[in-house]
C-alpha cells in the first residue's frame, strides 16, 4: 500500500511534466527554419531567438584537422553578431544547411545539421539546443564549427 501511494504521485508528476514541456522536434524544426531565415536576411530579431545566457561555442577546425573549442561570452557574441551582420549583408553572406535533425534531449530539443558557408565547398558541423521558455523557444546552447582561425585568439579571453 505504501508503494502505491508513492507511485501515484510520481506517475502524476511524470505525466504533468510531459504536458508542461510544449516543445517538440517539429516545433524545433520550424524554429530552425525561422532562425536560418533571420540569419540569412540579417534580421536583428535573430538575437531574440537566443537565451540571454546562452552558451556559444565555436569549434575551430585547424588546417591540421585538429579541433579547438572556444566558448564565446554571450554578450560579446551578441555585440559581434550585430556588427558582423552589416558586413555580411554587403557581402551577401549566407549559410546553407543540410541533414537537419531535431531530437529530444534532457536539456530540451537538440537540432543538428551540417552548415556550408557562402562561397565554400566544405560542410561543417553545428548544433543548437533549444528550450521552451515563458517567451517561446530559445537557443540555450549553440556550437558551430568554423575554419576562421581568429577565434583561437579569443580562447584565453573568456
Amino acid at each position: 500500500m505504501f508503494t502505491t501511494r508513492i507511485f501515484i504521485p510520481v506517475f502524476i508528476l511524470g505525466a504533468l511534466s510531459t504536458v508542461v514541456m510544449a516543445e517538440t522536434p517539429k516545433e524545433a524544426m520550424d524554429f530552425f527554419i525561422k532562425y536560418t531565415n533571420f540569419a540569412n536576411n540579417y534580421d536583428e530579431n535573430l538575437l531574440d531567438m537566443y537565451s540571454p545566457d546562452a552558451k556559444i561555442i565555436r569549434e575551430v577546425v585547424k588546417p591540421s584537422g585538429e579541433l579547438v573549442e572556444v566558448v564565446v561570452p554571450t554578450k560579446r557574441y551578441f555585440k559581434e553578431l550585430k556588427l558582423g551582420q552589416k558586413t555580411a549583408k554587403l557581402r551577401k553572406y549566407r549559410n546553407k544547411y543540410r541533414n537537419i535533425i531535431a531530437q529530444e534531449v534532457p536539456e530540451g530539443i537538440k537540432i543538428t545539421a551540417e552548415r556550408q558557408p557562402s562561397k565554400e565547398t566544405y560542410w561543417l558541423k553545428m548544433y543548437q539546443i533549444v528550450k521552451d521558455t515563458d517567451s517561446g523557444l530559445k537557443i540555450t546552447e549553440e556550437m558551430m564549427q568554423t575554419k576562421v582561425q581568429a577565434f583561437l585568439n579569443q580562447k584565453d579571453n573568456n
